[in-house]
């Protein structure tokens, strides 16, 4: 993809935001790591531990610009909420592993009823404990920290340095946890600490049943400024301007999931992973 798609003027970013009354975060791309530390990031990207499904998706997720942007440095406590089946741990953790923290922090399956999402969520939780414990002179003291949706605490309070989510707001917000969790990371989070969100972008503001997975980028921005966030920036790293946001399946339809006919694949293959706002706040 060419840059110049990855970059929108400042003008055209609002339009995607939907944006509403209030601050609004400054179009900003400039990366906060130094070469000596993308150099590391860079050798954690190259690592031969990633399959080769994984990398794939790198065109994608841009996670080099991504974390630059977010300024995640390897000696930082750096808490990933919901990492799913680690697409990012197993970046971030070795990257964090000499000098910093990398801290998963999953739904506590325990406080959960008894079904399929407490099944699910004891799985990704196995999965990374497993993932962790059989290489630790990779990932170091890389550790899980469970939380209660009800109730998130992520950690001792002002503990971190930056929290990270991807592509979860849409979930906690359909649930309605999203208020709860925003406050859980302005908690855990030390005075300047760093929150950095990628979500899958809706045109507009979006109702709080909605079901295609996509979220207004003011809709975000007032939950974070709400938790008492800063807004500071954001970045057009991950945007895809082929992203109609009107699939039949919601954001799902597109890949990785490709809930969609064999037929299409080939469209939605052309259209690639989903258009995302990548933002920035700070904690004051």
């Amino acid at each position: 993809m060419q840059r110049a798609m990855l970059f929108c003027a400042t003008v055209a970013l609002a339009t995607l935001a939907g944006c509403s009354s209030g601050p609004q975060p400054r179009a900003d791309t400039a990366a906060d790591v130094d070469a000596a530390n993308l150099s590391r990031l860079d050798a954690a990207l190259a690592g031969d531990w990633r399959s080769a499904e994984n990398r794939a998706r790198d065109v994608y997720r841009h996670p080099r610009e991504t974390l630059a942007f977010f300024g995640v440095r390897p000696e930082q406590t750096v808490v990933e909420i919901t990492p799913g089946g680690g697409w990012y741990a197993e970046i971030l953790a070795p990257y964090l592993r000499d000098d910093g923290h990398y801290i998963a922090a999953v739904v506590d399956p325990d406080a959960l009823p008894e079904g399929r999402g407490r099944t699910s969520q004891q799985a990704q939780h196995d999965n990374l404990r497993n993932r962790f414990d059989g290489a630790p002179a990779l990932f170091g003291d890389a550790r899980i920290v469970a939380y209660d949706p009800a109730a998130p605490r992520f950690g001792p309070d002002n503990s971190a340095d930056v929290v990270v989510t991807f592509r979860n707001v849409h979930n906690w917000r359909a649930s309605g946890q999203a208020e709860g969790m925003f406050r859980g990371f302005y908690n855990v989070l030390r005075p300047g600490g760093v929150l950095g969100v990628v979500e899958h972008r809706a045109t507009g503001d979006v109702p709080d049943d909605d079901r295609s997975g996509y979220v207004g980028q003011s809709q975000v921005i007032a939950l974070a400024q709400a938790a008492g966030f800063r807004v500071d920036a954001s970045s057009e790293v991950n945007a895809n301007p082929r992203d109609t946001r009107d699939h039949p399946n919601g954001v799902w339809t597109l890949p990785p999931v490709n809930n969609h006919p064999p037929e299409d694949a080939a469209r939605y293959r052309e259209i690639g992973e989903s258009d995302r706002m990548t933002l920035r706040f700070v904690k004051p």
